[in-house]
């Protein structure tokens, strides 16, 4: 009797949900592999979407498959293939135009929607963007032709590059955020010298402690924006940068259970059999302070997608968690990683700090002294994956903790 081929389908086709489809099919050569997407693109790697912005990359060059892991061999990628409705008791899915697809191992990675706040008025006006897809991008990139000046609201880091990537296609940019700083949760504003010098120079103008009420607009588009204290910015374009949220509206009535995201276990299993989830739409927990979170960051999705895909095949695979912060990007030209817990203020975290005019080092040690919990480092991110390791592993740091604090740290420490 014929052994009947396991069904995988995959709703979502970012990080998450290709390492998921990749993981699965180097376990398991005869089931099908089924991947929707409700994008018209092929996958591709979404934290360069703002180069397809300033034209330094084009659509080949940031696609998915064929790059790195990503091979998409018997992969059966369906575009255009937006899930309504799961059925989690027939094991079913329903797509937009009808089609039901059944299942029996389910990764839900539909990643996050982005957040537009609701006391902002005029966001339906055209000139408005959120970036998140490379339609978006695209989007922007015609709209830039004939525009002059954008105006960017929201400190975050993707909104940051989509900022510098108008920059470079010659626009006047302005970035405005209510926080008194730019990357409000990767660092404290006191810690962000050496980025707002890089901005400054680069020639971004940065309005912090201040929101946009209304977005105005003619039969043109966008014309300019209102400020919360009466004053009014001309622009032809602006870009919502205002957080993100899961994606899971879908998921009503499945029995899914949803709590900010898809609730998983350590083996990104939801509380229904044979229904998983990875990226930014699952809620998994941070291995520093155990609390539970949502991953927004590329690496950490994908590492949670590849284990999704082990554990669907049927090869248990705890997932680590995700750190709270663990970015590591540049803006402006300055490089910067920030991880773990690095907003000290008002706590009682032992701390110590080391700046020059190039560099600047933050490290976050518990209150007793004993573990590594968070660092920063800017301009200089040399060995910040020794430092990672020290925090992920919850390592104890008694006996080189001084070279830690004086940067003396080398792979040899971990050898012995």
């Amino acid at each position: 009797m014929a052994v009947k081929q396991m069904q995988y389908l995959i709703i979502g086709a970012s990080a998450a949900g290709m390492a998921a489809a990749e993981a699965i099919r180097k376990l398991d050569s005869e089931g099908s592999v089924t991947v929707l997407s409700d994008e018209q693109d092929m996958p591709y790697f979404r934290p360069m979407i703002p180069f397809v912005i300033s034209g330094k990359k084009k659509f080949s060059e940031i696609m998915l498959i064929g790059q790195g892991p990503y091979q998409g061999a018997n992969i059966d990628v369906r575009l255009n293939s937006r899930v309504e409705t799961v059925n989690t008791a027939d094991q079913k899915v329903s797509v937009k135009s009808g089609e039901e697809l059944p299942y029996d191992k389910l990764l839900i990675a539909t990643g996050s929607v982005p957040n537009i706040p609701s006391d902002i008025g005029g966001v339906e006006a055209e000139g408005v963007f959120v970036l998140r897809t490379i339609a978006d991008a695209r989007a922007m990139a015609r709209r830039a032709e004939t525009a002059g000046h954008a105006v960017m609201l929201g400190g975050g880091l993707l909104n940051l590059k989509a900022a510098f990537a108008l920059l470079e296609r010659g626009l006047d940019v302005t970035l405005i955020v209510k926080s008194p700083e730019i990357l409000s949760r990767l660092m404290e504003p006191d810690d962000t010298v050496l980025i707002r010098n890089a901005l400054n120079k680069a020639g971004l103008k940065l309005m912090t402690g201040s929101s946009v009420t209304r977005i105005l607009s003619d039969s043109t588009g966008v014309i300019g924006v209102l400020l919360d204290n009466g004053g009014e910015i001309p622009c032809q374009m602006v870009c919502i940068g205002k957080g993100i949220r899961a994606n899971v509206e879908f998921l009503d009535k499945s029995g899914i259970l949803v709590d900010q995201g898809v609730v998983v276990d350590k083996f990104t299993c939801s509380n229904i059999q044979n229904v998983f989830a990875a990226g930014d739409v699952a809620v998994t927990f941070d291995p520093i302070t155990g609390q539970r979170i949502v991953t927004g960051l590329w690496t950490n999705a994908a590492e949670m997608g590849s284990c999704a895909g082990r554990n669907m095949v049927g090869r248990p695979s705890a997932y680590s968690g995700t750190f709270g912060i663990l970015n590591a990007t540049q803006v402006a030209d300055e490089p910067f990683v920030s991880m773990g817990i690095v907003h000290t203020k008002g706590t009682d975290y032992e701390t110590h700090i080391a700046a020059t005019p190039k560099a600047y080092r933050k490290l976050v040690f518990t209150p007793d002294g004993t573990r590594l919990i968070g660092a920063l480092f800017i301009g200089d991110i040399s060995r910040a994956g020794l430092y990672r390791y020290i925090i992920r592993e919850r390592m104890s740091v008694k006996d080189i903790k001084s070279d830690i604090v004086n940067h003396r740290l080398h792979y040899g420490y971990f050898l012995r």
